[in-house]
């Protein structure tokens, strides 16, 4: 399903006379960048985003030093996460003001893959706002205990506005994705745009990833992206990327 605008008719960064900043925000599973890196950044960059969502960044050997190419490569900056958060991370652009961040764990439950959230504070021009990536459980129970602690810790981040996004591995619907849409507008349920499912490259028939944010974020278009090259997309990684237009009163 594609809706409206092609990628270049979504609205472009930008800072506005109130101080209120446009960005362009992306949610991206990468596969700890094991298909074709090149490819991968590519899309990124086509994408144009201020903030990038990363989730499975590589986590092992000489993990810093592939994240990094990647941000290189995708003419980004690393602002925080990777394996010091299990797997999600985010990138920025030049334009943010990096006031802080924090790598977080989550509790471990034995016998499951270790979880994280990627945290920051920036600003864009006159908008502070508060940035969680995240990766879900693939367990129903855990997933949902997930969903509050990324909610207790929007709280704890104590800014004016927050974005969260990343792979919840839930479709709407379901218990953790509820949870997380009753305190968090759901971009693409309120303003969406482009393509619906993100899973997978070769048979979208899902949407299990989403950019959410507190209420005051405006979203101007929210989804998969339109018209980028197919080859790229299916292979880069095992995911479609999600691209929103938001913008961010001044605080």
């Amino acid at each position: 399903m594609l809706t409206g605008m092609a990628i270049s008719e979504l609205p472009n960064s930008r800072t506005e006379a109130d101080g209120s900043a446009v960005l362009r925000v992306l949610s991206y599973n990468v596969r700890s960048m094991r298909d074709d890196e090149d490819a991968l950044a590519r899309v990124i960059r086509a994408c144009a985003p201020d903030l990038v969502f990363v989730q499975e960044a590589p986590r092992f050997f000489r993990w810093r030093k592939h994240a990094a190419r990647l941000a290189a490569k995708s003419e980004l900056v690393m602002l925080s996460g990777g394996a010091t958060a299990a797997g999600p991370m985010l990138l920025c652009s030049l334009r943010a003001t990096v006031e802080r961040t924090e790598d977080v764990l989550l509790p471990l439950t034995p016998g499951l893959h270790r979880r994280g959230l990627a945290t920051a504070v920036v600003r864009f021009a006159g908008a502070r706002i508060g940035l969680i990536s995240c990766h879900l459980s693939l367990r129903k129970d855990e997933r949902y205990a997930q969903a509050g602690m990324v909610l207790d810790r929007v709280a704890a981040l104590g800014t004016p506005h927050t974005l969260v996004a990343g792979d919840l591995n839930e479709r709407p619907g379901g218990p953790a994705f509820t949870r997380l849409a009753a305190e968090l507008r759901d971009g693409w349920a309120v303003s969406p745009w482009g393509g619906e499912h993100t899973s997978t490259p070769a048979d979208p028939h899902q949407r299990i990833d989403a950019i959410l944010a507190t209420p005051g974020v405006e979203f101007l278009g929210c989804g998969v992206p339109p018209h980028l090259d197919p080859e790229d997309l299916r292979t880069a990684t095992d995911h479609l990327p999600v691209l929103a237009a938001v913008r961010v009163p001044a605080s």
